[in-house]
């Protein structure tokens, strides 16, 4: 009888659920808990840096904020959706000079984005093979984009002065390209000036990722398509494309976000005032904000280039997502 009892205990308590998951359960608590503690300080940090202001420059843009309340901007009486409608009146002059301000950027995005893209990709794709001097190439073509931004664009300003720039020393003194030295950042040519810079800083962004992703294509690929007699041509869009398909959605979106929301570029380029050619949004809405002291329609278009920007965000990934559903 008192060897069975215990036995007897064991096997309640076995067959209990209950008591099986009892000890269990502040193990299991634990690891659950632990990546949301883990990830609790980036959350905050999150807040703190990105969400907060955003929230705040939203209150901001309902409110007829100007620099006679700047010293306590809680004070701004309630404008309601006025600073919207001023902003997109596009009769009226500040309505027509943000649309105008809209097209030149997507123009600049659009250049620069496929610009970026295209001369990345080749230069990715001639790097491939082996050869001597290939890693030496690599870290040149890398220069521009581990250059901190003011010191490359700055650099950019000298040589684009009008009298003794370099870029008109070459087309015009060298080459004789042109009929006089032009003014590029004055005028229509601000434009190219602007995409100039731009590719130049971006180009290798785009070659770093195109170079990585090219890793992952097995070189079996090439060497069968060799055998088959396909050229270098038909293996770039037979075998080469279709693989980087996955890495060129990510790198296109980031292009383009990063590129429609550049601001350091012109700003260092043109100064505060940017040239008509070369008026992208975000300067535009930095002298909105920061020139005219008004602050809640500046406030109202950085709203509104966020719904934009977040509209073409979810349209774009909806897009490839559905051609990956119906790829083969």
């Amino acid at each position: 009888m008192t060897a069975t009892a215990p036995t007897a205990e064991a096997a309640a308590r076995k067959s209990s659920p209950g008591a099986a998951r009892g000890p269990r359960r502040p193990g299991r608590i634990r690891r659950v808990g632990l990546p949301y503690l883990l990830l609790l300080p980036a959350v905050l940090l999150e807040l703190l840096v990105h969400l907060v202001p955003m929230v705040i420059g939203i209150v901001m843009s309902f409110k007829e904020l100007t620099q006679f309340y700047i010293r306590d901007w809680g004070t701004a009486p309630w404008a309601g959706l006025d600073n919207y409608k001023v902003s997109v009146d596009f009769d009226a002059p500040v309505g027509a000079a943000l649309l105008h301000s809209f097209f030149v950027t997507v123009a600049f995005t659009v250049l620069s984005v496929g610009l970026c893209w295209l001369l990345g990709t080749a230069a990715a794709i001639c790097l491939q093979d082996t050869f001597r001097g290939r890693g030496l190439l690599r870290a040149l073509f890398l220069v521009p984009y581990a250059l901190p931004v003011y010191a490359a664009v700055i650099t950019w300003v000298f040589m684009f002065q009008h009298d003794n720039g370099l870029v008109n020393h070459v087309l015009h003194d060298q080459l004789g390209l042109t009929d006089k030295p032009s003014f590029w950042l004055i005028g229509d040519n601000s434009f190219f000036a602007l995409l100039t810079v731009s590719v130049w800083k971006g180009w290798p962004f785009a070659f770093l990722i195109v170079m990585a992703g090219l890793q992952n294509i097995p070189r079996e690929l090439y060497e069968a398509a060799a055998l088959d007699g396909a050229g270098m041509i038909q293996q770039v869009r037979r075998i080469t494309l279709p693989s980087l398909r996955p890495v060129n959605r990510v790198l296109v979106l980031v292009l383009f976000l990063w590129t429609f929301n550049d601001f350091n570029t012109p700003f260092v380029l043109f100064g505060k005032a940017a040239p008509e050619a070369a008026d992208l949004i975000s300067v535009h809405i930095y002298q909105a904000s920061f020139v005219t002291w008004n602050f809640g329609t500046g406030s109202a278009m950085s709203v509104l280039l966020l719904l934009f920007l977040l509209a073409v965000t979810g349209v774009y990934l909806v897009l490839t997502s559905r051609g990956r559903r119906t790829a083969p």
